[in-house]
């Protein structure tokens, strides 16, 4: 993928980021699949590791089992969670998202 290819799909796929609404999860793959890169859910995690132009809600991007990121991303292993349940996100006796309750389904 080129550079500027790249840039264009990484502002994609941080406008699709930007719209997660609170209390809701987006998974890697679905982030992709919206951006039109389905089987892309590697790029989707290089957009997220390059910077954005607006501080945008990377929290609520998390695996498609529910899982949330390595605990280095955030800065400690309860911060994504602690984030998340702020926001009304509740996880099961796993650790995992309920992912039947939060996982955004965009109109």
């Amino acid at each position: 993928m080129s550079g500027d290819t790249r840039s264009g799909s990484f502002r994609l796929i941080h406008s699709i980021i930007a719209q997660i609404p609170a209390g809701k999860v987006a998974t890697y793959g679905q982030i992709a699949a919206m951006a039109g890169m389905p089987r892309a859910a590697r790029t989707v995690v290089w957009a997220i590791h390059s910077p954005a132009e607006e501080d945008l809600p990377y929290h609520r991007v998390v695996a498609k089992t529910g899982r949330l990121a390595p605990e280095h991303v955030f800065g400690g292993c309860d911060i994504q969670r602690d984030m998340l349940e702020a926001e009304g996100v509740t996880f099961l006796p796993d650790g995992s998202i309920d992912m039947e309750r939060h996982l955004w389904q965009p109109e």
